[in-house]
């Protein structure tokens, strides 16, 4: 029998059965493509990472599959995916590393040991679609409200496609109960993935609420999203709003769902990069049996 060590991993939390889980298998070589997007689908997580040998220059590559779907790059995923690897030993302990994806070779940022390790990707370079009156009229129809604010949605791109919303506070992202067909028109109106809505929090434990629903890719309501937060945090950026916010700060995700997740984004307003990163813990630790690999 094919069969490769296999972790299901809660991430964006320090709490088993809390933030985002993610399955890793940890060798996935030699799996066809449909046989990682039926596994994908099998696990039925918002997205399972394979990891692959990887090319020089790289500490490991990763595939991320979400039910329906491959992405060039997901946060969770490469967050999830780092800490399986460091603590199954396939991967030297180190204070940086190199994760090799569909969106190229990414820097990973490792702080801490054991419990207390958290991990930070570089996410791909975000870029953003102007606005237009067009997608404003498309979000209020998908919401039933208006978007908060002086800036208008935008599409962001830094692997998936994001509509980004900023609904002013972290009481109308709590009390947000979007109709989900509604929502699988509006990807497909803008051509995203799905919609992420922010708000601004009054307390000191995090800056941001945010919320990611992608019902388009078989994902209604995404628990944590690293992607989606760090394209909020180059929409923050380039709409002049980071300031106010801070450079470093903490988003809370998840709670409606009963997830409860902490993301850390760090934006670099000189050159606009951005990490998102935060603790992980494994909750399943074990074998998975696989298809007949194509070597076999």
């Amino acid at each position: 029998m094919n069969c490769s060590a296999f972790k299901q991993v809660d991430v964006f939390t320090s709490e088993r059965f809390k933030g985002n889980a993610l399955a890793v298998v940890l060798d996935a070589e030699g799996l066809a493509d449909a046989d990682m997007q039926r596994i994908a689908a099998w696990t039925n997580l918002s997205e399972t990472a394979f990891v692959l040998p990887s090319s020089p220059g790289a500490d490991y590559r990763v595939r991320i599959f979400t039910p329906r779907s491959e992405l060039p790059f997901a946060g969770h995923p490469s967050v999830g995916t780092a800490h399986a690897l460091l603590e199954a030993g396939h991967i030297a302990s180190s204070d940086h590393l190199i994760q090799e994806c569909a969106a190229g070779l990414l820097p990973v940022r490792v702080v801490g040991e054991g419990s207390e390790r958290r991990v930070f990707i570089r996410a791909p370079r975000a870029r953003l679609d102007p606005p237009g009156a067009a997608i404003t009229a498309a979000v209020t129809r998908a919401l039933s409200r208006a978007p908060a604010g002086a800036h208008p949605p935008r599409v962001a791109n830094n692997g998936p496609d994001w509509l980004i919303c900023d609904l002013g506070d972290e009481a109308a992202v709590r009390a947000l109960q979007p109709d989900m067909t509604a929502l699988e028109r509006l990807s497909a109106e803008t051509g995203s993935i799905g919609i992420s809505v922010f708000g601004r929090a009054a307390g000191s434990e995090y800056q941001l609420v945010v919320r990611a629903f992608a019902p388009a890719d078989g994902v209604p309501e995404d628990p944590v999203t690293g992607s989606a937060n760090a394209a909020i945090g180059a929409y923050l950026l380039a709409t002049g709003q980071l300031d106010a916010i801070g450079a470093n700060y903490r988003v809370s995700q998840g709670r409606e769902i009963g997830r409860d997740g902490y993301v850390d984004v760090c934006v670099d307003a000189a050159s606009g990069e951005v990490e998102i990163g935060g603790r992980s813990i494994t909750s399943i630790d074990g074998m998975l049996a696989l298809p007949r690999r194509r070597d076999g």
